[in-house]
């Protein structure tokens, strides 16, 4: 299981503090839901976090089971879902599915046409992701990142783009799936 330690980290874009001074710890298996305004830094805090972004100053560290990860190696401990992180639309979900688990495994050994079901893709399993709604791409995008066997997941803005269906949906996901993560 992964800890998650933020030591005085701040950010600072050119002259511009975005945020400064940040100090919390995140323990294993805890779920924290990050609140604010736009522009108030969430994104680039889960950013931070991931080590696709490094802190003007602090310093931000993942344990597991007590035993600090270098930064180069935090990719291996997560998976996250975000606005900004595109998926390959040119590949079908069958074909994307099957590229990801080139690189990442999956909970539970689920299969990619588990995860099409699941993601309610499976007229679709074959089609182009380019020709999907924002919705389909967001199922598809939050399944890949819930379902990914990693200790942590990083959701920013994980309900935009869902309708109704598309809501509960995610609740089914992280409620079967993400009981044992860390989530922020």
């Amino acid at each position: 299981m992964a800890t998650i330690q933020l030591n005085k980290i701040g950010k600072k874009f050119g002259t511009h503090w975005l945020f400064r001074n940040i100090i919390f710890g995140i323990s294993s298996g805890e779920k924290i839901a990050v609140t604010g305004s736009n522009g108030s830094g969430k994104s680039t805090l889960l950013q931070l976090i991931s080590g696709h972004m490094r802190p003007s100053e602090g310093e931000i560290t993942i344990a597991i089971k007590d035993t600090k990860i270098p930064t180069e190696k935090w990719y291996e401990q997560l998976s996250w879902c975000a606005p900004y992180i595109d998926i390959i639309e040119e590949f079908s979900p069958t074909e994307f599915l099957n590229f990801y688990r080139e690189h990442k495994s999956f909970l539970n050994a689920v299969t990619t046409n588990q995860i099409i079901d699941l993601c309610m893709l499976k007229e679709s399993a074959h089609q182009p992701i380019n020709q999907f709604s924002s919705g389909m791409k967001q199922r598809l995008k939050l399944a890949t990142a819930i379902l990914t066997d990693a200790p942590v997941l990083l959701l920013d803005e994980p309900l935009s783009n869902l309708d109704e269906k598309g809501n509960q949906f995610y609740k089914d996901l992280i409620t079967t799936y993400a009981n044992n993560k860390t989530i922020i």
